[in-house]
């Protein structure tokens, strides 16, 4: 058959570990076999980081903002520990960090549901998106160790030179200093960016902080949240019957355990990077969520929600068979290529990433899974496959659609 061509290029994140050898295979096995696949490639591995001073990483979010879409495979945040270990010149930022404050978008993670794995909270019957402002907060924070006492001010200089000032603390010894900021801009993109979902999704938009005790700082979140609903999206909402609603983070806690599931939690950029993990894990694995990027002028970045999967790594490098999850990078891959179907005009591509889809959980409600499920799963008849055997079951139903 002939491949399915593309006009415009994807810009393609190269990762680590694991999911680097993954990337590979999944490219191989799935994609390139019936697609003629457009890519501008970015090795956003921490070697590569590394010799470029983390250039490549900056190069890859411009790259995104002229094409529209990029894929991202899974990268090493290093700590100290990784220093000796890759030899690096500095312990560079979070790549993901990175992109989302060039990009300054929010990033959507839904779990990928399927028959035979049941969530730990057995009433979520429907998935949970759990939406997640992409910057600033403790992700652009400023730190500074205080010794042996001093006083603590929260400075604020206008354009004219005229200072602002709020103690902090006054210290009688040593003790730590941590300073956040977010900008309004980057707030009501992140409010339009839900609010648009809620409506692409019709479901209802949840947000949560702590206002009754950040009452300026998360309070402002609040506000322009109530704001742009009001005077943009209210009448919308009622006409689908869906509703926008605030709630303070712990009663939010408190009612996703109790929900069905199917709408979207808002919540600002280190609250969504807890919450994300635990609303994957309670529905099965880390593995099986997806994860997008959405920027406020609709540019798209697909990732997978977990790590680089490094035990498993250490194994491959031994020569030992892994049987790692690799359900996340797929969906990555997936709808990279049915936004760039649908942004080019291509449906052979956007319906090539439904098939990979619908392929891929296929397999796994056929029995065939990779290790991590295999634990979960309640199927009768169910198998353990490898990583690398686990595409080529994948490959077989998909070569059938």
């Amino acid at each position: 058959m002939a491949k399915i061509q593309m006009t415009t290029p994807l810009v393609e994140m190269d990762g680590d570990e694991m999911t680097r050898i993954l990337w590979k295979w999944i490219k191989d096995i799935l994609i390139l076999p019936y697609v003629d696949l457009k890519t501008e490639y970015y090795d956003l591995g921490l070697v590569h980081r590394n010799e470029t001073n983390d250039q490549v990483t900056i190069d890859s979010a411009e790259a995104t903002k002229k094409y529209g879409v990029a894929v991202k495979c899974a990268t090493i945040t290093p700590n100290a520990a990784r220093m000796p270990e890759y030899n690096l010149k500095e312990m560079w930022k979070s790549p993901n960090g990175t992109i989302r404050a060039i990009l300054d978008g929010t990033v959507f993670r839904t779990p990928i549901l399927v028959k035979g794995i049941t969530p730990y909270i057995p009433t979520w019957t429907k998935p949970i998106t759990i939406a997640r402002h992409a910057y600033g907060d403790v992700y652009k924070n400023t730190e500074i160790q205080v010794k042996n006492g001093g006083k603590a001010e929260l400075v604020y200089t206008d354009k004219d030179g005229n200072e602002t000032r709020e103690l902090i603390h006054t210290f009688d010894g040593d003790g730590i200093i941590q300073g956040l900021h977010n900008v309004d801009k980057s707030i009501e993109g992140f409010a339009r960016a839900c609010l648009n979902y809620g409506l692409d999704l019709k479901q209802d938009v949840w947000f949560a902080t702590k206002d009754t005790i950040s009452k300026k700082y998360d309070h402002r979140f609040k506000d322009i949240f109530q704001e742009i609903y009001d005077n943009e999206y209210k009448e919308k909402y009622e006409a689908l019957g869906i509703e926008y609603f605030y709630t303070l983070i712990d009663d939010a806690v408190a009612r996703v355990i109790r929900s069905n599931g199917g709408y979207i939690w808002a919540c600002k950029n280190y609250d969504g990077d807890v919450m994300s993990d635990m609303v994957s894990t309670a529905y099965g694995s880390l593995a099986m969520m997806t994860s997008v990027l959405v920027s406020p002028d609709g540019i798209y970045e697909y990732e997978a929600a977990h790590g680089t999967v490094q035990r498993h790594y250490y194994k491959h490098l031994k020569g030992e068979v892994t049987s790692t999850n690799s359900v996340a990078t797929i969906f990555a891959w997936s709808g990279a290529l049915r936004k760039r179907g649908e942004l080019d005009n291509i449906p052979e591509l956007s319906a090539f990433a439904d098939k990979l889809e619908k392929a891929t959980i296929q397999t796994i409600e056929e029995g065939v899974m990779t290790g991590d499920l295999y634990m979960i799963s309640t199927l009768e008849n169910k198998k353990k496959v490898n990583s690398e055997e686990f595409l080529v079951e994948i490959n077989k139903r998909l070569e059938k659609m």
